[in-house]
């Protein structure tokens, strides 16, 4: 079914996210506890809510989104091109330039998003603070009342797990299994946080998650029997 897609329909996604503040002791007493609570079973005995704090840009109620990126085909007759771009800054102009998105270009029935656990984390993610921020859900975030059949996403990790539920696969490992240039090249996702607040290199950070989604649509490719991407056929925005 995935080959009677059209490309240029797909929108293929990734967001980096990090702890809401640069440190534990960010919080007030409240969150601090609601924290506590939140990681209790997470944790091991021996580590304290502080220690555990690093993870946090991995729950929305205590991250933030620093990066949206985002890659689609302007495909026309044989020739492929692939662009990606990317909104980052202040996180609630980065929500509503996606929503602008979404809204004005991958609004119709044949649209859908794509991403690598895209509809366990990044799509959750991004939905989860918008209403936090009070942006509007564009519709093909707006899952309220949609049967599964009719959510208009696709996930690289749902199609690979072939209804094995129990299973879990990389974006580093399946790009490996297929022999895609791994995307890890640089730093990972448990990198993120040092690069955003002491390194304060925001442009790595867009770089990283650019090559994510590039590598969503490459496994597209692959899982669609077709060439993969060369560099001349990706255009950065």
């Amino acid at each position: 079914m995935i080959e009677k897609i059209q490309l240029n329909n797909i929108l293929f996604l990734d967001i980096e996210t990090v702890p809401q503040y640069d440190s534990y002791m960010g919080m007030d007493e409240e969150t601090k506890k609601l924290w506590e609570l939140k990681t209790q079973y997470q944790r091991r005995d021996e580590v304290t809510a502080e220690d555990f704090y690093e993870r946090a840009g991995i729950w929305a109620e205590f991250g933030k989104i620093i990066c949206i990126s985002v890659g689609y085909f302007t495909n026309k007759a044989d020739i492929r091109n692939f662009r990606t771009t990317s909104f980052w800054g202040e996180e609630k102009k980065i929500l509503q330039d996606f929503a602008n998105l979404l809204n004005q270009h991958f609004n119709g029935a044949a649209h859908v998003l794509c991403g690598h656990n895209a509809k366990e984390f990044d799509i959750p993610f991004i939905a989860r603070r918008m209403i936090i921020h009070g942006v509007a859900l564009p519709d093909k975030l707006n899952l309220f009342g949609k049967k599964p059949w009719e959510v208009p996403h696709l996930d690289t990790l749902e199609l690979w797990k072939f209804g094995d539920y129990k299973h879990f696969t990389s974006l580093k490992l399946l790009t490996k299994v297929l022999g895609i240039p791994s995307p890890k090249d640089d730093i990972d996702g448990s990198e993120v946080a040092r690069v955003f607040y002491i390194d304060k290199d925001i442009d790595r950070i867009i770089t990283y998650c650019e090559k994510d989604v590039i590598a969503v649509a490459q496994i597209f490719l692959r899982f669609r029997r077709e060439d993969i991407l060369i560099e001349d056929e990706i255009t950065h925005v």
